[in-house]
């Protein structure tokens, strides 16, 4: 008889909410968020006024932007990142 075909494998939840794939203990990334030219504008307007955003700031910008404040917050930290990286090299 034919082999059986291999079942393709499950993505399970652990307790924490991550999605792991099958035994192998491998975290899924969810999908990088791609910002549309309107979102970065009003994100780099906003950065030159301010490195740092208050909660109740980031919670206004993200609403008004259609993002999530966890993708506001990782946004200003990616940017203070590279600004100061490019600082240090003048």
């Amino acid at each position: 008889s034919p082999p059986l075909p291999a079942e393709p494998e499950k993505p399970l939840t652990v307790p924490n909410g991550e999605l792991r794939l099958g035994g192998k203990g491998k975290k899924l990334r969810k999908p990088r968020t791609i910002y549309s030219s309107l979102q970065l504008q009003a994100l780099n307007q906003r950065f030159q006024q301010t490195q740092y955003l208050a909660l109740p700031e980031r919670a206004e910008l993200a609403a008004q932007l259609g993002l999530t404040q966890t993708q506001v917050k990782i946004w200003f930290q990616n940017k203070r990142s590279k600004y100061k990286k490019i600082m240090k090299q003048g």
